[in-house]
């Protein structure tokens, strides 16, 4: 079925504004023992009956009428079209000869696409064929080119197909001469077809007086189009928009006035309009749309006075902006028919400060307003306190356990045997790696290089764009944080799983590390990582396109799609996430295979030694595993439990390198005798202090009464 009829209808209604409520919708009915939903007026309804299974339209409707005003009040035509069920598109297109079927024909291409989705490359070129005959046919009437408007209307729904260039491009044409000539034969000056994706509009206006004529879409909250929010204006020497209401595209047709004077005897001239809901019928090969829509506007000047030209044409659109993008430019154009392609030749574009792309021409044709947009980033805000203050932790922790880790195992005199010291080479580099990793992300995880949100610029010269998405050239920092962050995590990974291969072979009895272990290792531990962030950084990384590798919003590799879902196809999935989860599962394996064989074999050369390996890589592979288990955890849980595993994701991540402080190097004997000998050292300094005492006592002599004093230690004495 087409779009929805009452949802359509209920939408309209609503969006009435200042203008009268009335009823512009025909009520369910059943009508010839088919039974038709509420439609708006203008456009067809199709029977809930639809054509049984076993037959060439199983699923399609079997009936179709239209809404019309009748005596004043919507009501369904009475007469009932009726399809064939085992009729196809290419039946119809043979029949096309007998002028006498041309009614029946047409309804029955109508309730044949009435399912755009389900239409493949062949059904829209072949209904495009069909109702291009139709429509050309002397023999056509009103009712045989309103159920040819309306297949149109739905082929603009069908799919993105590129096969049905040519048949549906000159289609267009077609629809132009139309809408010049829809009124001939009837008795009115104006006439119009109103369906959810077309609008063929046509009139003809008294040259004698005319100033100019303005067709106009007001906007409204279906999004399809509806004869009552369709004007038109015959007579304004200006573009006008009622108060009140929003128009979704514009075009206004203004004649010199110099020319009034020839005007005294004229013919009407017969003006068309057509409106498209989208641009699938206008192929570009310079424009390449992936997401925007496109609005298409022709106007076509028909009649005998080829004098009257107009001197002014002036064409306004509204984009429909995708959630979370903004307009950056956009270009004024029409439709070369002898390029096959957008052309901006005698067009300028005005300014959009108001959300209305402006547009003038000096010639009449079909018009659109190709646009770019740019995604609008919710950039990562500075790092809360707890962030900062958890890595600030991580980074003084994790120098002190470096430094701790070479001055107990590195000394010069040390005489490690082989198999311990690679051991303690391996750990090294897991603090290394990690250290690396959280300084980098600390000091250049928020993107430093964000796209400008400078407003479009009017004075741009008017030309044709690229494309509908606007990517701002890579400047090179964010990507390069990015790769390094991405080089540094897989190392702290790929170290501890070095780590765990080590400790599952020494567990064997008598086993020794193959020969030049030491290379190997730091060709798995660097090495691998490397190559791993290479690939990754030249599948995915353009410099005009850097959103394929990183994300805008922070310096990370990519992860969510275009609507902000996550995406399996991403970097963040196959060049991170799932190498971590085999690294991961890996370390267990190893860690397992370790505990099978220690338990088995008491009698190790070294038993102390490699139970002290053991536990040391048990707990380097919690570390580090647990911790990002908890980040697939953030990813597929949502709400509230999505927030509490954020909550612990962070806090486990974020102090890493305090953990590894407390568990490798606080708890150590040598880090604890380290420590305390300044302790010590500070307690056992004392402090001599030369004192002198005075007695102040008076000595009295018997022939004097001079006073004086003496010096308790010139008398020996001494209090200590």
């Amino acid at each position: 079925m087409v779009g929805s009829p009452w949802m359509a209808s209920v939408s309209v209604l609503m969006s009435g504004l200042e203008r009268p409520v009335h009823e512009n919708f025909c009520r369910a009915q059943q009508l010839s023992g088919f039974n038709f939903p509420s439609t708006p007026i203008g456009w067809f309804a199709y029977s809930e009956e639809v054509c049984p299974t076993g037959t060439s339209g199983a699923g399609k409707s079997e009936a179709s009428t239209r809404c019309s005003t009748i005596n004043g009040s919507p009501s369904f035509e009475p007469k009932v079209q009726r399809l064939q069920c085992d009729q196809t598109l290419s039946d119809i297109q043979q029949n096309l000869t007998s002028p006498a079927d041309l009614e029946s024909l047409a309804s029955s291409t109508q309730i044949l696409t009435s399912q755009p989705e389900e239409l493949t490359a062949e059904n829209v070129t072949t209904a495009a064929q069909i109702v291009d005959r139709l429509l050309r046919s002397p023999n056509a009437t009103e009712s045989v080119r309103v159920a040819a408007v309306a297949t149109v209307s739905q082929l603009l729904s069908a799919a993105d197909v590129s096969q049905e260039n040519n048949s549906t491009l000159g289609l267009t044409e077609t629809l132009d001469e139309l809408s010049v000539n829809l009124t001939l034969g009837l008795n009115t000056t104006q006439s119009q077809v109103v369906q959810p994706n077309l609008v063929v509009q046509s009139a003809q206006i008294p040259a004698a007086d005319t100033q100019g004529v303005q067709f106009t879409s007001l906007s409204g909250t279906s999004g399809s189009f509806v004869a009552d929010r369709i004007e038109l204006n015959t007579n304004t020497s200006t573009v006008v928009v009622e108060n009140g209401f929003v128009a979704d595209a514009l075009i206004y047709v203004r004649f010199p006035a110099e020319a009034a004077g020839v005007r005294q005897k004229p013919p009407n001239v017969s003006l068309g309009f057509v409106l498209y809901q989208n641009d699938r019928f206008f192929r570009s090969r310079r424009y390449r749309r992936q997401r925007a829509t496109t609005r298409v506007l022709s106007a076509t000047l028909g009649g005998q006075d080829h004098s009257l030209v107009p001197d002014h044409v002036e064409i306004m659109f509204r984009p429909t902006m995708l959630n979370g993008t903004s307009l950056y430019n956009f270009a004024c154009v029409f439709w070369n028919y002898d390029v096959s392609d957008w052309s901006t030749d005698g067009c300028s574009k005005g300014n959009a400060s108001d959300g209305l792309l402006r547009c003038f021409c000096n010639h009449t044709t079909n018009f659109a307003a190709l646009w770019t947009y740019r995604e609008k980033y919710d950039y990562a805000e500075a790092l809360d306190w707890i962030s900062i203050v958890g890595l600030s932790l991580s980074i003084v922790c994790l120098v002190v356990t470096i430094g701790h880790h070479i001055k107990e195992n590195f000394r010069i005199n040390s005489k490690e045997e082989t198999n311990n010291m690679n051991s303690k080479i391996a750990r090294l580099c897991i603090y290394v790696s990690l250290l690396a990793f959280i300084v980098t992300f600390l000091s250049g995880v928020q993107n430093s290089s964000r796209q400008n949100d400078a407003p479009v610029g009017v004075d741009d010269a008017n030309t044709i764009l690229d494309s509908d998405e606007r990517v701002e050239p890579d400047r090179g920092s964010c990507t390069a944080v990015a790769a390094l962050l991405h080089f540094f995590l897989l190392a702290t990974f790929m170290w501890n799983s070095v780590y765990s291969t080590q400790m599952a072979i020494l567990a064997e009895k008598d086993k020794e590390l193959p020969p030049h272990w030491s290379i190997i290792s730091h060709t798995v531990g660097w090495g691998l990582p490397a190559v791993v962030m290479a690939t990754t950084l030249g599948a995915t990384y353009r410099l005009d396109s850097p959103l394929g590798y990183r994300q805008e919003e922070f310096c990370w590799l990519a992860a969510l799609d275009k609507n902000k879902q996550f995406n399996f196809g991403k970097p963040m999935f196959w060049a991170f996430l799932l190498p971590v989860a085999l690294i991961l599962i890996y370390n267990i394996i190893m860690v397992f295979l370790a505990t099978c064989k220690t338990d088995g074999d008491q009698n190790s050369t070294n038993p102390s030694s490699l139970r002290m390996m053991f536990i040391n890589s048990l707990i380097l592979s919690m570390l580090l595993g647990v911790s990002w288990t908890l980040g697939y955890l953030v990813l597929a849980s949502e709400g509230t439990a999505h927030l509490v595993f954020s909550i612990i994701f962070c806090l486990c991540t974020t102090t890493q390198g305090l953990q590894i402080f407390i568990l490798f190097t606080a708890k150590t004997l040598f880090f604890q005798a380290s420590m305390s000998r300044p302790v010590r050292y500070i307690s056992a300094v004392k402090m001599h202090l030369n004192k002198r005492f005075y007695s102040l006592t008076k000595v009295f002599r018997k022939r004097t009464h001079s006073e004086s004093y003496g010096d308790l230690n010139d008398q020996q004495e001494s209090l200590f």
